[in-house]
């Protein structure tokens, strides 16, 4: 088995607040209109964690949070968490503090440096029990992100909920991350689904997707977590379809999509 059952979606980016509504964006019945994407909070965390809990973090509980709202309990999902910088703004934070004579290191930003801070947040969000991967593949966390989740639903048979997430690099690291745009993406894959939004399985593609709208192609090209947004644009037009993702070494893997 190299494919699974799309059960559910979340999405937070600027201009795009929710699946529902990035829907919408993506089929061509709503102009794409690029907005900041505000406070954002879940409210999984206990008032305590949540105060501590940076923007990446936030975002990718959101996500995960509408993708699996539709389950009784998420307990027994697997998860895989996929950043390629995290919070990004914690280790500069941290750097900077480390240049510094004292070197006195926040405590808050000691604790949630580690790259799988989402994961455990989540675990202590929901109580999740099941196995927990956090991955970074550079720009490549999509194609890396579906590939360990349908190893885990075929090998470790569970389902599986993939978190995607990114936020914006401060300078002076932008110059070489050039990443100004926070993404959260979500999708929770199963192996049976009484009303799937789509099946998923792998194929081969040469090229990379890309999208007509400008803003959101540059949307996509700026941010890693935002290369699921051609899976989820023809997701949202409810067509089959064979998506290019960006690989290892500029190779591409491809992913079919068919809608009932």
């Amino acid at each position: 088995m190299n494919g699974a059952f799309l059960a559910g979606v979340g999405v937070i980016a600027p201009g795009l607040t929710s699946w529902q509504q990035a829907a919408e964006v993506l089929q061509g019945s709503a102009p794409y209109v690029p907005a900041p994407v505000g406070a954002v909070q879940s409210e999984l965390l206990p008032p305590n964690e949540r105060r501590r809990a940076p923007l990446g973090v936030r975002m990718a509980l959101r996500a995960a949070q509408e993708a699996t709202a539709t389950l009784g309990s998420p307990t027994d999902l697997a998860s895989v968490f996929a950043s390629s910088d995290a919070d990004i703004e914690i280790i500069h934070r941290i750097s900077m503090a480390l240049a510094e004579p004292s070197r006195s290191v926040s405590p808050t930003d000691f604790h949630n440096s580690v790259h799988n801070a989402a994961a455990g947040y989540w675990s202590i969000g929901t109580r999740a029990r099941g196995p927990s991967t956090a991955l970074s593949a550079y720009d490549f966390n999509l194609a890396a992100g579906l590939n360990e989740a349908l190893a885990l639903l075929k090998f470790d048979d569970t389902d599986v909920l993939l978190v995607l997430y990114d936020v914006p690099v401060p300078p002076p690291l932008f110059s070489a991350r050039p990443i100004s745009q926070p993404v959260a993406v979500a999708l929770l894959l199963t192996r049976a689904c009484a009303q799937p939004l789509a099946s998923l399985s792998l194929c081969t593609a040469s090229t990379e997707s890309t999208l007509q709208d400008p803003q959101l192609e540059a949307l996509r090209r700026g941010n890693p977590a935002a290369g699921a947004l051609p899976l989820l644009e023809a997701l949202a037009r409810r067509r089959p379809a064979e998506i290019g993702v960006r690989a290892y070494d500029d190779r591409c893997i491809g992913v079919r999509i068919d809608t009932p």
